[in-house]
């Protein structure tokens, strides 16, 4: 059974039974389907059954000349708004499916982002019928996430807020170069990091961690595309599972100069969430090629 199941508001599906005759409902009653030819006597099928604003499952399988669908896997998924980011981004197959993965590398984080692909029919027929690589497209994120809390906001006046910035500016500017094989570069990079590391083991005697770290995107787990975040609230609304009739928090969090949508149930979220405060839980996280 998958485990953001319950993001989508389908914590009630608790036996392997209940999910099959789920996924079987699905199947039956779709939204849309896509297809693409992979062989001569086969396609790749992905069909998807919305439940609510943005939600729903994904059933990918084959299907022969027949019509007979064969299920290979599923995926619940949650469409994010806007746009994430312009950075470069490789996709690779995964190797026990026809599920593919991207792997991002935004200066802002100073990591390469893995997320699970959600419109992988599109890229398919993007890379298939164009001679050349695909061009270089922007990314939207979503996250999902079972449950988390949610922190006040840090205290900051003006002159901090300029100062955090413009530390920002230069350090993204010595990632680039860094990145390009400056030495001059990486040695001011570790001097940094190591500084840094003095500065918050001091203020760790006196002070919690979350009073200092505003937000943070660390990788959560074995599974390369979940992650541990901590993010400013920007915007926020409900939606609802059609299905289920579960309510669930929509929200639009800036993490490390990032912003994506995050969905979460509003029974499984500790505190109150407002616009300013920050939210902290571990995601899911999800994207589309904006071709």
């Amino acid at each position: 059974m998958h485990k953001y199941l319950k993001a989508i508001g389908y914590g009630n599906i608790t036996s392997q039974k209940q999910l099959n005759e789920f996924l079987k409902k699905a199947e039956e009653t779709f939204s849309n389907h896509e297809i693409v030819a992979m062989e001569e006597e086969l396609d790749f099928c992905e069909y998807q059954k919305e439940c609510g604003a943005g939600i729903g499952i994904n059933l990918c399988g084959s299907l022969d000349i027949r019509d007979n669908f064969e299920r290979q896997y599923y995926s619940p998924y949650f469409i994010g708004s806007g746009i994430t980011t312009f950075a470069d981004v490789i996709v690779e197959r995964r190797m026990d499916r026809d599920a593919y993965v991207g792997i991002c590398e935004d200066l802002k984080v100073g990591i390469s982002l893995i997320f699970y692909l959600q419109n992988t029919l599109e890229y398919l027929i993007e890379s298939r019928f164009h001679s050349r690589e695909v061009a270089p497209v922007s990314v939207t994120f979503a996250g999902l996430c079972n449950g988390g809390t949610i922190l006040l906001p840090i205290m900051k006046n003006e002159e901090q807020e300029k100062m955090r910035k413009k530390e920002l500016k230069n350090r993204k500017m010595l990632l680039s170069a860094a990145k390009n094989g400056d030495q001059v570069a990486m040695e001011s990079l570790t001097l940094e990091d190591i500084d840094t590391y003095s500065k918050v083991s001091q203020r760790l005697i006196t002070e919690d961690v979350f009073s200092i770290v505003d937000t943070y995107f660390m990788p959560y787990g074995i599974e390369c595309d979940r992650y541990s975040i901590l993010g400013e609230i920007l915007e926020m609304h409900t939606i609802q599972n059609e299905d289920t009739g579960e309510e669930l928090y929509v929200m639009r969090l800036e993490v490390n100069e990032l912003e994506f949508d995050v969905c979460v149930p509003i029974k499984n979220v500790i505190g109150e969430p407002a616009v300013g405060r920050r939210f902290k839980g571990n995601i899911w996280l999800q994207g589309r090629l904006n071709f």
